[in-house]
């Protein structure tokens, strides 16, 4: 059995795999799914200084307390930065990390530096009392079509604090470094949107990692979620048979 923990990215939260983890639930593994503090259900929290260092803190957390191991970490979008940050704290508690169509910061890089300049038309902040966050933008930016899913991402989607797009992140020492890691690449990016995320794989792949493809938007665990899910179970199927 292996362990997967989902590490959404901005304006989601742990809803957003829904329609993922049953499916690797029902292949038998164990399946974490946490909101980030500030966001969806946790949402009321996001006045109190939430940065990157949070959010890592968040996840780090929940390996702690739950006492996981070996665990396949999947970030999307963001993140990836996040994930980045975990491995940097707590290399010993991985066995893998999955960048879902994410940021692969190099040390001292934060999410705005990796942005290319139309991204950033997309987080122009709104000031939420003392709290600089960035609006939900529309679904269909992330590539969803169907109207009903739309609505629905709509209506559960919350601001993101800026202040997590500024920090740094530390990716760690040889130890963190040393986390095996995989590339998924969601190809199908509308005409309308910057594509953010084809260097990154470009970066994977220069870099050795296993890259793999789906053609979908950026959130796949919504708009393929079969897909995602072989994908995931095949990394995990693979480690197993070179072990």
């Amino acid at each position: 059995m292996a362990t997967f923990v989902l590490v959404h990215g901005s304006h989601d939260g742990g809803w957003v795999w829904q329609r993922l983890a049953p499916l690797l639930r029902e292949a038998g593994h164990a399946v974490y799914a946490p909101t980030l503090t500030g966001l969806a259900d946790r949402q009321h929290l996001i006045d109190c200084d939430v940065n990157l260092t949070t959010h890592v803190t968040d996840i780090v957390g929940l390996l702690t307390f739950e006492d996981l191991s070996d665990v396949s970490l999947v970030g999307n979008s963001y993140g990836g930065m996040v994930i980045t940050g975990v491995a940097a704290k707590v290399p010993q508690r991985l066995a893998r990390l999955v960048y879902l169509d994410a940021y692969v910061p190099d040390d001292g890089q934060c999410a705005a530096d990796l942005w290319p300049p139309e991204r950033r038309a997309f987080s122009e902040p709104v000031v939420s009392g003392p709290t600089r966050v960035a609006a939900p933008p529309s679904p269909a930016l992330f590539g969803v079509s169907d109207p009903t899913m739309i609505a629905w991402m709509t209506t559960r989607m919350t601001p993101h604090p800026l202040a997590t797009y500024e920090e740094a992140v530390s990716v760690g020492n040889a130890a963190s470094l040393a986390v095996p890691r995989t590339f998924i690449h969601c190809t199908d990016t509308p005409v309308s949107t910057p594509d953010v995320f084809s260097p990154f794989a470009a970066k994977a792949r220069s870099r050795g990692w296993t890259v793999h493809e789906i053609d979908t938007g950026h959130v796949p665990m919504l708009t393929a979620p079969q897909a995602l899910a072989a994908v995931l179970l095949d990394e995990v199927g693979r480690a197993e048979a070179n072990e």
